[in-house]
């Protein structure tokens, strides 16, 4: 009889796993979430094998037209998880007896929509009532990233999409006038950490805020009449000459708008946030930390970033009946 050391029983064991995993793992199995039938990397591998493929185009073609699509397919994706979840919301059309999440003031600045339409149109040529909105939501913002000189990563797919949208939900999107503790304690309640949130806030590499979400920070700051004290004074007038042009004024978050990078990160350490709730994360020694880490380590702002966009991408998720495949993504089934 031939004696097996303990040992080689274990590492037998331990490959078996691994076997295993990358088996589960290549069949698309391996699932994210609870319930229903579940997140997997490879959802469409049977059913739609070219949604990705035809969603990356699309965002590729916009992109190379009008790079600032970057930023406003990343916002899109955070403002529609974090009401009710990714479930494709933020895209329902308002009717007469609802008012839906899209006409709310925190979205009326969001753009891109014309984006996720004509993938929708063109997955459904493809692949009819097979993928949802919602994915297409998260599949466009990955690819953004990409296009724009972010990381490159992969998400679940099989999101379903929702059948509520209602603008008074919008209240629990995050204020540009909240302070460090506001926003943990915000975050928290998606189960976010604090480093967690200041990598997710670091999307403000890319885009633009408009003077009506800054202008506080120039006068009457705190009802003081005051310039906000976290800021550079050179880039206080800066901000101040941007407003002179109107609430609807635009200045880049950092130096490098189209381009994802750790500058934005750079700019809070020089006290050039652009919102008050960028120039908290600096100000405050709870976050001051993670900023100055990101700052001096782009690599690491973009593994973090990746999971944190992939832990994201994955909240309050409808799946099997709890949700539906749109055939239009502005209106429910």
């Amino acid at each position: 009889m031939v004696r097996v050391r303990p040992e080689m029983g274990k590492y037998n064991v331990i490959i078996m796993v691994v076997l295993l995993m990358d088996a589960i793992i290549a069949r698309g199995q391996w699932t994210f979430g609870g319930g229903g039938d579940g997140l997997s990397m490879n959802y469409y591998i049977m059913s739609c094998p070219f949604a990705e493929g035809i969603v990356k185009d699309i965002v590729n073609r916009h992109l190379q037209f009008d790079p600032s699509l970057a930023a406003a397919l990343v916002r899109m994706h955070f403002h529609d998880c974090f009401i009710q979840g990714c479930d494709a919301s933020i895209l329902i059309e308002s009717t007469k007896g609802n008012k839906a999440e899209k006409d709310s003031p925190a979205n009326l600045s969001l753009r891109g929509y014309e984006v996720i339409d004509e993938a929708k149109e063109e997955v459904e040529r493809q692949c009819p009532g097979v993928v949802s909105c919602a994915d297409i939501i998260a599949m466009a913002a990955r690819d953004a990233v990409f296009f724009s000189g972010g990381p490159v990563y992969d998400i679940p797919k099989g999101r379903k999409d929702g059948r509520r949208s209602r603008i008074e939900d919008t209240r629990n999107l995050p204020s540009p006038t909240l302070n460090t503790s506001e926003l943990i304690k915000m975050f928290d309640q998606h189960g976010f950490s604090a480093q967690e949130m200041v990598v997710l806030s670091g999307a403000h590499t890319l885009g633009v805020a408009r003077c009506s979400s800054f202008k506080h920070r120039l006068s009457n700051f705190d009802t003081t009449h005051e310039v906000d004290p976290s800021m550079e004074a050179q880039f206080a007038q800066t901000l101040s000459r941007t407003c002179s042009a109107g609430d609807t004024a635009e200045q880049p978050f950092d130096s490098s708008r189209n381009s994802f990078d750790n500058d934005y990160f750079y700019a809070l350490m020089r006290k050039n946030g652009v919102l008050f709730s960028d120039q908290t994360l600096y100000s405050s020694p709870r976050t001051r930390g993670f900023v100055n880490g990101y700052a001096m380590n782009q690599a690491m702002f973009f593994f973090d970033f990746q999971q944190a966009m992939v832990k994201m991408g994955t909240l309050d998720v409808k799946d099997g009946s709890n949700g539906e495949v749109r055939g239009n993504c502005r209106v429910i089934n």
